[in-house]
């Protein structure tokens, strides 16, 4: 880790905790809103955690890429269901006996293949500066469909807005924003 010692140390202890639960508390929670919410949480936290272990580089890309996801699903759960539908309480969890035994299936598979996999050891040096090398590595290629990719992701957040909430500010409240109360296209939103 980091230098720093002990608070290092509680940080990232501290982090782990946050990361579980949040991850826990994607399948506890009563809307796909929170979900989410939770779900970006917990990768957060896991991205912070990469940066105490040295790796700014990943532990950054990390935070930017989920945060990034998290936000385009929230998106689409507005332009598909609306904000309403998002936030009210529903059961995230689905087929809950076959959820539970293929979770604890995957994760004995897991584990037994983490016990039993022979690690290959390392071979070579590392480079002089590793967070160059893992750049290089990660984007060298790709650097241009990925900066293509962050625009047409950004063009689909923003249409799928646009298609999602036709109406505005201006049509509930009217064009002084007076109109009392807002004519809300759907019951049960902010007019009620």
């Amino acid at each position: 880790m980091i230098g720093g010692g002990w608070v290092v140390g509680v940080a990232f202890w501290v982090l782990a905790a946050v990361a579980v639960a949040g991850g826990a508390a994607v399948f506890v929670v009563d809307s796909m809103a929170r979900a989410t919410y939770a779900l970006a949480l917990s990768f957060v936290a896991v991205g912070i955690q990469v940066i105490l272990l040295g790796l700014n580089y990943v532990g950054v890309i990390v935070v930017l890429m989920m945060v990034m996801e998290m936000a385009i699903m929230a998106v689409y759960m507005i332009m598909f269901m609306g904000m309403n539908p998002a936030l009210m309480p529903m059961s995230m969890v689905h087929s809950r006996r076959w959820s539970l035994a293929t979770a604890i299936t995957v994760f004995a598979v897991l584990v037994v293949g983490i016990v039993l996999t022979p690690w290959p050891t390392r071979s070579g040096a590392p480079g002089a500066d590793t967070t160059v090398e893992l750049g290089r590595a990660l984007m060298e290629g790709k650097m241009l469909v990925m900066i293509g990719v962050s625009a047409v992701l950004l063009t689909t957040m923003v249409a799928g807005l646009v298609i999602a909430l036709p109406r505005g500010r201006y049509d509930r409240l009217g064009e002084d924003l007076h109109r009392r109360p807002p004519a809300d296209p759907q019951p049960g939103g902010v007019g009620r």
